[in-house]
């Protein structure tokens, strides 16, 4: 598809047109919920509960708030699970750039996934950093428009990524990097991004 446009030629939607779809018909968000098959969208709250990780057969664990000021888990906090854990020092902030962060992590779901693991992603409330997380996921491994993705995740989940994140997301559509165009080809021994 060219770029800002999905296979079925559909225009990149404005921030606000976004922001309508994110924002209508919302429900109470819970503290976990499957958004694709075994990738689940959480809080802070679940991130801790070590009992509820290891129930729901979590193998991987993305935390969009690492840091010490933030939610400071770490490889170190899951030990007494067989986890997998990544972090992403971002801050819930408009101006904050996540970009530079989508393809790592989409990098690292698509392998969990890959391996028939489980992926639990999660920022303080689940809604901004890691859906947004999820949303970049979406677009680059599974070909999904933004607002596809947006649509698919709040099938099970509301997300609402702050407008900086959706404006990003945004960009990485209209530049036509979705779908596993900015991702090393898996079929080729080739290192660069």
């Amino acid at each position: 598809a060219a770029p800002g446009h999905s296979a079925r030629e559909e225009p990149t939607p404005s921030l606000t047109e976004l922001r309508k779809i994110l924002w209508t018909d919302r429900k109470p968000v819970e503290s976990i919920n499957q958004v694709w098959p075994n990738l689940y969208i959480g809080d802070e709250s679940v991130a801790r509960d070590l009992a509820t990780l290891s129930s729901l057969g979590v193998t991987h664990v993305l935390n969009a708030a690492a840091g010490r000021h933030r939610i400071n888990t770490g490889q170190r906090f899951y030990s007494s699970l067989d986890v997998e854990y990544h972090g992403v020092e971002a801050a819930d902030h408009p101006e904050f750039h996540l970009q530079p962060f989508f393809v790592p992590a989409t990098q690292f779901i698509d392998k969990a996934l890959r391996s028939k693991g489980k992926v639990f992603v999660h920022c303080a409330m689940g809604v901004s950093r890691s859906g947004a997380l999820v949303l970049a996921y979406l677009m680059i491994c599974q070909g999904l428009s933004l607002t596809e993705a947006i649509v698919a995740v709040r099938l099970n989940r509301d997300i609402g990524p702050n407008s900086g994140f959706l404006e990003q997301l945004r960009q990485l559509e209209l530049n036509g990097q979705t779908h596993t165009s900015i991702l090393p080809d898996k079929n080729k021994n080739t290192s660069k991004l």
